[in-house]
């Protein structure tokens, strides 16, 4: 049964009682602090350190500002179109040397060349030689490219496994490509903050700058090929809309099959994000290979065709195969989508892949696509056996498409990249050189890195081949998406303010939520970095709005209310964020800022003495933000080896006077060295005197200001992790505030956050974890009618002091009051204290059990088992509960029903903290109630019609703006190649020019 109303006032007093010491023990941070909550500029206060006292004697420089969203991200667009430019103009730098050396060069198939082979430089043979197309390759390691060991004045090639190294194609593309070592070197010293540069060449090989060792997986194999990676599929060719026709009839069993489901699977790896595609597989019947997306098309990203690869799995031989049937769903499904607008609106193109065709269907090909052959038909014959080799060959002829037959596996992937070739004709003849800017992607060549990458194609321009359309490859440069980071400022949008940019298709290329994932305490490589979708994370924009604005490249404003998860997801903040957003020209994106109401309005502007800047800033308890831009030093090599602090002081002294910094942000940086200066020698005294300090358990005390600037002073010897680069949540990051400071901010000014956080420690060969306290509040000062954040202060402690001093409380209830019949010792209730987000952090089991609304997290990531009896992660949406205190709340009471026993709780505020106490009834069993943990739950989709619609819903895209899907001179060229296989076809291949004169017109050749 319930307690008493005396029992709960009992249990109210022992709470009371309780709660006024650890109400005391946490005043006690003002104390170790100097701090003093808010405090009018124009008013001098007492605080213990001398801090708010020191603002005031520059009480005349400060000024408080509204900061103009739109101003910012106009700014911060124009940088960023800047740093694109840069890296446009290296890459364009490349297309225009490899051509000229391409035009000089006289193919020689008996050509004899040693060159760099990335997996064989420095290999040695059993007698300690160096082994052919090895070599002795000098290589160092190198900071800027994540400390790997490179070499910067020559690149190496890299030769798929399935390709002959001395292949006449191979050695004379290489040859003339050397040309490129000058350029890639010339490229980096003009713009130092250049990674990799490359040529992917179409004949297979990939030429990549600076050179660096590559080493083979443990089957002694390196799958990388060039050709299919999104930067060349996207420079090389333009958007398509793509139907895969499978033959799965009865012929197709066993080897054919196999080969045909990884021909599919290959098809699909030259899709990009631009591209629209579905599978259809074809008996006596019409089968999709997804039933759901009947008659439509659905965008080529990893997620769709990851689903599709599951189905193939699926598909078994039988019967007999209908293709004119197939062919005519195909046509029709590519002509309504086209209608619609939905799809790329640019090429067309029908995969076949068969053991055969009977017939040639020119019925079909003469009602939906003759005379203009809009779509091109590329089939792929599957086996040895060449019987039906001719009828598909005129297929392919007869609609601007490619032949290719595929007798084993080996052969799928370099005869599938052959049509590539084809849908390129008509840009290379256009010679468009189109940049293009591929989506966000795992780099795993820099640690890995999240990264974009600008690529150009490369055409043939000798005459003899100019009209043939010939590409030699792509050429590329990486931009790791920190460069873009560095470019934000920070200090200009507030503790929870964020910078994102996004694509033309809604993908996030920046975003703080867009991290790596983290299981088990260890971040994991996590996919589909590339085709995470704006409304994924700000999912309270349900409309869309601001993700169809931006992608639609709009300038202008959004406000939403947001919840925003923080400490690893375990806690959520409650803001009302503004947005600001415009597009970065002369790319596919766009860039919006987001300020928070009530920290993301004001900036507070101070000026002090440049002498006396310096003088505190290059103090031992100092640090700047190490992901913040103060001065740029990777821009010129001579600057590398300098910290931000010498940076500053070369800058500012006019030692340096080309260094590129932020005066602004340097000139607040040296105001809050100053007025900070105080608390060095306050904390110095403190830890000095030990009987201020011998019974408290203080270990740290820090100091963050909104200028990226940190103090800190151990009062005791530990092994610190915390402040430290390690630390990536307690410190200032390109993309946040560290989460104590971004916590302390959401208290009421004057009151303090207490958080519990796990800190590494080795034991023995393993890792344990002790748990420390850290207790930090928010500095403010008054002025213009404005409360502006200065600065959060804080101390550590570990929480096993603050437990035994929380239960010697608990103890002395009775020595306290004389009245007090019930303590935390009676076995008759439980003591707890909990943070406002429901996590215990003290309680006698010494457990952090979860209490805690539910989120729903979109697009997260679980393990799932694939096939052959691989693990991976795979993308899955998610909600876990969570849990926010109402403030307004200083004390309830109330009843919980456990298995039939009723039991009594009281929960009571701890004063100007974010503490709970807890005291419950233990007079029920209630072991067998599950507990409540904060694991993600994947959302099951019971309904196949709501799977059905996610899978089918198209948002807001804006198209690229370049098409090449012909070129009046494409089929002509075609004469002039000594591979070529031409015939005519009927009468549509007979061209009448202004004379009324025919000319043949020749068709693609059968053979590259």
């Amino acid at each position: 049964m319930a307690f008493s109303s005396q029992s709960a006032r009992k249990m109210r007093h022992v709470n009371g009682l309780i709660s006024l010491e650890i109400s005391l023990r946490l005043n006690y941070a003002l104390h170790v602090t100097g701090h003093t909550a808010v405090a009018p500029v124009s008013t001098t206060l007492y605080d213990s350190s001398g801090y708010f006292q020191k603002y005031k004697e520059f009480e005349k420089s400060v000024r408080v500002e509204e900061i103009d969203g739109m101003k910012v991200v106009k700014n911060l667009a124009v940088k960023m179109e800047e740093m694109f430019r840069r890296k446009a103009e290296a890459t364009r730098r490349l297309v225009e040397a490899a051509e000229e050396a391409h035009h000089q060069h006289e193919e020689n198939p008996d050509l004899q060349y040693e060159y760099f082979n990335a997996v064989l430089i420095n290999e040695v043979d059993e007698e300690g030689n160096n082994v052919e197309l090895g070599g002795e390759f000098l290589l160092e390691p190198n900071y800027h490219f994540n400390n790997l060991s490179v070499n910067l004045s020559l690149s190496v090639v890299q030769v798929p496994t399935n390709m002959y190294n001395k292949d006449p194609d191979i050695v004379n593309g290489v040859y003339w490509s050397e040309a490129l070592n000058k350029v890639f070197v010339d490229n980096y010293e003009r713009d130092p903050t250049l990674i990799w540069q490359y040529f992917g060449s179409a004949k297979g090989f990939f030429r990549q700058y600076p050179g660096v060792k590559w080493h083979p997986d443990e089957h002694g194999v390196i799958g990388f090929d060039c050709r299919n990676r999104k930067w060349y599929i996207q420079a090389a060719t333009s958007p398509k809309d793509v139907v895969i026709l499978v033959d799965v009839s009865g012929s197709m069993k066993g080897l054919r099959l196999t080969i045909a489901r990884q021909t599919v699977s290959s098809i699909l790896d030259t899709l990009g994000d631009d591209d629209f595609f579905n599978i259809i597989a074809y008996n006596q019947e019409i089968h999709y290979v997804e039933p759901c997306l009947n008659g439509t098309l659905v965008r080529a990203d990893r997620t769709n065709k990851d689903h599709f690869r599951e189905h193939l799995d699926k598909l078994f031989a039988k019967g007999i195969g209908l293709l004119g049937e197939a062919l005519t769903e195909a046509f029709m499904i590519l002509s309504d989508f086209n209608q619609t607008g939905r799809g790329s609106v640019c090429s067309q193109a029908i995969m076949l892949v068969t053991d055969g065709a009977t017939e040639m269907y020119d019925d079909v090909f003469e009602k939906y696509n003759w005379p203009e052959r809009k779509v091109r038909l590329f089939p792929y014959l599957i086996g040895r056996e060449s019987a039906f080799a001719d009828n598909l060959k005129w297929m392919a002829c007869a609609n601007k498409g490619y032949f290719s037959q595929i007798s084993t596996l080996a052969d799928v992937q370099e005869n599938v990249m052959r049509y590539l070739h084809v849908m390129s004709r008509p840009k290379v003849i256009d010679h468009e050189h189109d940049t293009v800017w591929t989506e966000a992607y795992l780099n795993d060549k820099s640690g890995p890195t999240l990264t974009t990458t600008v690529a150009m194609p490369v055409f043939s321009t000798k005459n003899e081949t100019k009209n043939q359309g010939i590409l030699l490859g792509v050429v590329g440069t990486d931009i790791p998406l920190q460069e873009l980071m560095k470019l934000i400022p920070k200090h200009m949008l507030g503790i929870h303010g964020y910078v994102f940019a996004i694509t033309n298709n809604g993908y996030i290329l920046i975003h703080p939520d867009l991290r790596p994932l983290y299981q088990e305490g260890q971040k994991r490589r996590k996919p589909n970095y590339s085709s995470v979708d704006l409304s994924e994370v700000e999912w309270e924009d349900k409309d869309g709005i601001l993700r169809n604005a931006m992608v639609n490249r709009r300038t202008g404003t959004f406000s939403m209310e947001v919840k925003k998860t923080v400490d690893r997801g375990r806690r959520v903040l409650k803001m009302h964020n503004d947005y600001y957003y415009t597009d970065i020209k002369g790319t596919p994106f766009s860039v919006g800022v987001a300020l928070s109401r009530g920290h993301g309005k004001y900036f507070f502007r101070g000026n002090v003495s440049l002498e006396a800047g310096l003088r505190d800033l290059e103090q031992p308890d100092v640090a700047l933000a190490d992901e913040w831009t103060y001065c740029n030093i990777e821009e010129e090599h001579e600057h590398r080896h300098l910290t931000q602090i010498q940076a500053i002081k070369l800058f500012m002294t006019g030692r340096r006077p080309h260094l590129k910094c932020d005066r602004e942000l340097i000139q607040e940086v040296l105001f809050d060295a100053v007025v900070t200066a105080p608390l060095e020698a306050y904390w110095t005294g403190l830890a000095l005197n030990k009987s201020e300090n011998s019974d408290k358990g203080v270990e740290i005390a820090f100091l963050g200001t909104r200028t990226g600037l940190s103090r800190t002073n151990l009062f005791v010897p530990v092994d610190q992790d915390f402040l430290t680069a390690e630390d990536k949540e307690g410190v200032f990051n390109a993309d946040h505030f560290p989460l104590w400071y971004k916590r302390a901010a959401e208290q009421v000014p004057g009151t303090f956050l207490l958080d519990d956080r796990k800190s590494p420690i080795v034991a023995g060969n393993e890792f344990e974890y002790s748990v420390i306290s850290l207790v930090s509040s928010c500095t403010y000062v008054q002025a213009h009618f404005c409360l502006v954040l200065l600065s959060a202060v804080g101390i550590q402690m570990k929480l096993e002091y603050f437990q035994k001093k929380f239960w010697t409380a608990c103890r002395q209830c009775t020595a306290l009051d004389g009245k007090c019949s019930i303590s935390c010792d009676n076995e008759d209730i439980n003591c707890y204290l909990i943070d406002n987000n429901g996590f215990i952090l003290v309680t006698e089991e010494q457990s952090q059990v979860l209490c805690a609304t539910k989120l729903h997290q979109r697009t997260s990531f679980g393990l799932k088992n694939r096939s052959r009896g691989k693990t991976m992660m795979v993308p899955c949406d998610t909600e876990y509960p969570a849990f926010v205190s109402e403030r307004t709340i200083k004390e309830t009471t109330g009843n919980i029903e456990c298995d039939g026993c009723i039991r009594s709780f009281v929960i009571q505020q701890i004063p100007s903290s974010n503490l709970f106490m807890v005291v419950v009834d233990n007079k029920c069993d209630c072991s067998s109630a599950p507990p409540v943990t904060m694991d993600p739950i994947e959302i099951i989709y019971i309904l196949s019609s709501l799977k059905c619609e996610r899978l089918k819903y198209q948002k807001d895209r804006k198209k690229p703006e370049s098409c090449h899907p012909f070129h009046p001179e494409v089929c002509e060229s075609a004469d002039l190649h000594t591979l070529s296989v031409c015939m005519r076809v009927n009468i549509d291949t007979v061209k009448a020019d202004s004379k009324g004169n025919t000319n043949k017109v020749m068709c693609y050749s059968m053979k590259m």
